[in-house]
């Protein structure tokens, strides 16, 4: 009795997981982003009212809205590459990208919303457009549209970022190249922090 109860259960996760992914194989590895920038020993700072920056989970699109990784195949169509998905939501892990970039290569300290209460600073908000292939010029391609506002709003700018790295559209050059290409980008923001 005991082994049929683990059998079932056992049943029961790989279905549940199963239905996780659509109903299909669950990719043999997921796709996930990690920072390039060095890492410091160890990071203390601290910061007067209004200096911290709070960096908000940017808006996506609805081709991003899922752990699948677009490939724009034409003006109007997107499919999806094979066996590719991500770990999390990638307006999540491109917001973990810009804080760690940010937290590694600036003297800021750095805040995540939920840590608003304590001084939100300048608030860095922005919609992530394109993240994913494109097959008409054989790269991926990471935009991020930034907004860089001081508390209460009394100063806004924004700024438009970019970058592309080539792959052939298969999962095992559209995952390092999309981790390159927002890592490029990640930089460009913490330079326009600054700090």
């Amino acid at each position: 009795m005991m082994r049929i109860h683990r059998l079932l259960t056992v049943a029961c996760c790989a279905l549940s997981l199963s239905a996780c992914f659509g109903g299909k194989k669950v990719p043999p590895t997921l796709l996930t982003l990690t920072s390039l920038a060095p890492a410091p020993a160890s990071i203390a700072r601290s910061a007067s009212p209004g200096d911290a920056v709070t960096i908000d989970v940017p808006v996506v699109s609805k081709e991003l809205s899922t752990t699948r990784v677009p490939a724009l195949v034409g003006p109007n169509a997107v499919a999806y590459i094979e066996d590719l998905q991500w770990v999390e939501m990638p307006d999540r892990l491109f917001q973990d990208l810009l804080q760690e970039t940010a937290l590694r290569t600036t003297n800021r300290v750095i805040l995540d919303p939920r840590q608003g209460a304590l001084d939100p600073g300048l608030t860095l908000s922005g919609t992530l457009s394109r993240f994913g292939y494109d097959v008409q010029s054989g790269a991926v391609i990471v935009r991020y549209d930034g907004a860089l506002s001081s508390q209460g709003g009394t100063r806004v700018e924004t700024r438009r970022f970019e970058a592309s790295v080539p792959a052939d559209g298969t999962a095992p050059t559209v995952g390092p190249a999309l981790n390159a290409a927002a890592n490029r980008v990640a930089a460009d923001v913490a330079r326009w922090i600054g700090g």
